[in-house]
């Protein structure tokens, strides 16, 4: 059982490391372009739209024909996307290339969506057994695949800087396949497959517990994805930062907020329940989070400030700690909640909720940072984050008896 978990969190980083380096490429080379931040929030609109679908046939197929094939499918469809990228013709007019990249973004978003599905899923297969780690486990797999989307950010920048749009998109998809032969030879094909719903109304039919996590990570991503995506890289390279400067802080807070997350499990009291305490937790850190950007939204809406954009690298440096501490909480609570006959499933409707939270943060990044500047987002951050809360107190403090609860964690 270790050594599935080991080769499928090597897996993902390998991903995860291309995946954030795509975001940064397709970011700095259309902003370079002249693009407005209203149309780059739209070029990653299908990305996040795609993924809402991915993964929840994500969560259904893993369940019935195994993590490892669906890995697979989700790294070739990566790879597809990579190419299609590179073939991009700087000749076309600007409502073709958006129209082609918006494709390719939403392939690309399949791909990451199945991947992530599949993994996340990996985690509560192979801890099946009682080893007692559920917490640490998932902490440490969140936390190590967001400190190497971080480094893949950097890299995303280094590469449009040393080598070009598209050679960068070449050297990602050769590193994918190297990844996608390795997890084809090393794991079991069975892996994860399990009973899977015979009916729609049995896919969406989740419980109490998974459905609320659902709700309260639409508005916790959403909060994160409304300055992060567009807002805060466009305000930061407006003050004249380089794209190797900008990538570099959104890879150091990457990077941070995936260290903070690994570590998790030491910052929350933990129950021998799994949730007694963890729930409580959850609704601490989410109320700290809440207060975090409407703080920051005051700060910079004040104009005595001689240097904005290290006022907003701090106060974001910042909210990343208890974002992280919330994002490992819920990771590890939806697979506490999840039924253990169906967790892919779970897994997977959850993790479509997750997308929809970024869908609706990009779309209000571009929109709010063009009417109201970095301000209107973290005011938007704020409202998400303040719903994420009130939800959070909603969450149950026991499972459905269906549920495989590891033992301690």
């Amino acid at each position: 059982m270790v050594r599935n978990y080991v080769i499928v969190t090597a897996s993902y980083w390998g991903f995860t490391l291309v995946d954030g380096a795509l975001r940064m490429l397709v970011l700095f080379h259309f902003f370079r372009l002249g693009y407005s931040p209203f149309t780059l929030a739209f070029l990653f609109l299908l990305y996040e739209a795609a993924g809402i679908a991915a993964n929840l046939a994500g969560g259904y197929f893993a369940s019935r024909f195994g993590i490892p094939r669906m890995l697979a499918i989700g790294q070739l469809l990566q790879i597809a996307g990579l190419l299609m990228l590179s073939a991009l013709d700087p000749g076309w007019g600007a409502a073709a290339s958006v129209a082609w990249v918006v494709v390719a973004q939403g392939v690309a978003g399949v791909a990451k969506d199945l991947t992530k599905t599949a993994s996340k899923s990996a985690i509560k297969a192979t801890s099946a057994e009682g080893s007692g780690q559920l917490f640490r486990w998932v902490a440490w797999f969140t936390g190590s695949k967001n400190a190497m989307k971080g480094i893949g950010f950097f890299v995303g920048g280094l590469l449009l800087d040393s080598v070009g749009f598209v050679h960068a998109l070449w050297l990602m998809a050769a590193l994918l396949a190297v990844v996608f032969v390795a997890g084809l030879l090393l794991l079991p094909s069975q892996l994860g497959k399990a009973k899977s719903s015979k009916t729609i109304r049995e896919l969406f039919g989740k419980s109490r517990g998974v459905n609320l996590l659902a709700a309260a990570r639409i508005f916790m991503f959403g909060a994160r994805d409304v300055w992060f995506v567009v807002g805060l890289p466009v305000f930061l390279y407006a003050y004249g930062w380089t794209f190797l400067q900008v990538g570099g802080f959104l890879a150091a807070w990457t990077i941070a907020y995936g260290g903070v997350q690994a570590l998790a499990p030491s910052l929350v009291n933990r129950s021998a329940d799994g949730l007694s305490r963890e729930v409580p937790a959850a609704r601490v850190w989410a109320a700290v989070l809440a207060a975090v950007p409407l703080a920051l939204a005051l700060i910079m809406n004040s104009t005595d400030i001689a240097r904005p954009d290290l006022v907003l690298v701090v106060g974001l440096a910042l909210f990343g700690l208890p974002f992280a501490v919330n994002s490992s909480l819920h990771s590890y609570l939806i697979l506490a909640y999840a039924g253990s006959e169906k967790a892919a499933e779970d897994v997977g409707f959850y993790y479509a909720a997750n997308a929809a939270g970024r869908l609706l943060g990009i779309m209000l990044s571009g929109a709010l940072y063009q009417v109201a500047g970095i301000t209107g987002c973290l005011i938007g951050s704020a409202v998400m984050l303040l719903l994420c809360c009130l939800i959070t107190f909603l969450l149950p403090l026991n499972a459905p008896l269906s549920t495989a609860k590891p033992a301690s964690v």
